[in-house]
């Protein structure tokens, strides 16, 4: 599913509207060209006209946060797939659970190819996140919106204001609730690293700062794990949503991610 298939943004259009343009055969915004199917009245089809026009420019600018905005927050997915190149997923680790008391000791971020890790004392600083923000067109987090975002506007004065899939909502829409780890053992993705918890993040930190470096070196791998897995979660649960809709027969969505 990608966003130049849905409709759901347009005032008047919810998904019984969308899912008879998508059986009617106008299964994205190319199609539509004027036409209004069987159901569709002349003042909703003037607004799908006008939105098509809009989100055809601003997708050709690569403008996520223009259908950030628009989407509806329960089909804020779909902007995955039309994204997913310029995706940056991060994870951070700290030492406890206060952005006001507590320091944020890795994050790790993953977009691309590459991923980088920055650590409390060496390079993590507001300038290095801001850099990986500003080149993203859209984050993904697990539990980001309620954790990850508010600690690092805290603790490094930022304001992130780059589009963001929180991977937490979108699992529950598939009645998959609980942790990052329980999730992705439920859906078979595996961790190359050791399984080590949050609690046991906060004491190889203490063990680093006390001059055990291998301590890091396993903090590191394990935040860099939690970041990586989320490409391969946001992979599975993007296609499952998909394949939910009458499109699955007829576009094609990730189809190198065995789900």
């Amino acid at each position: 599913m990608r966003v130049e298939n849905s409709f759901v943004p347009v005032e008047g259009v919810g998904e019984k509207t969308e899912r008879r343009l998508w059986e009617a055969g106008v299964t994205e915004w190319h199609d539509y060209a004027g036409q209004r199917p069987r159901g569709v009245g002349a003042t909703t089809a003037s607004r799908i006209e006008s939105y098509v026009d809009e989100a055809l420019d601003r997708l050709a600018d690569d403008d996520a946060s223009y259908f950030d905005r628009t989407f509806p927050g329960s089909h804020r997915w779909r902007l995955y797939e039309s994204f997913r190149e310029d995706v940056c997923f991060f994870d951070i680790e700290t030492t406890g659970l206060s952005e006001v008391r507590d320091d944020v000791t890795t994050v790790t971020f993953h977009r691309g190819d590459e991923t980088t890790t920055l650590v409390h004392g060496r390079d993590l600083t507001r300038e290095a996140i801001r850099e990986q923000f500003d080149e993203a067109a859209l984050l993904c987090t697990f539990n980001g919106g309620r954790f990850d975002v508010p600690f690092l506007e805290t603790s490094f004065d930022l304001d992130v204001t780059t589009p963001h899939l929180d991977l937490m909502h979108v699992c529950r829409r598939l009645d998959l609730t609980g942790g990052l780890k329980p999730i992705e053992r439920e859906l078979g993705i595996d961790r190359d690293g050791p399984d080590i918890s949050g609690r046991d993040a906060v004491r190889l930190w203490r063990e680093y700062e006390a001059g055990d470096e291998t301590a890091l070196d396993r903090l590191v791998s394990y935040n860099r794990d939690d970041t990586v897995n989320l490409r391969r979660l946001a992979d599975v649960v993007c296609r499952r949503l998909h394949r939910r809709t009458p499109l699955d027969d007829d576009v094609s969505l990730l189809t190198d991610v065995d789900v």
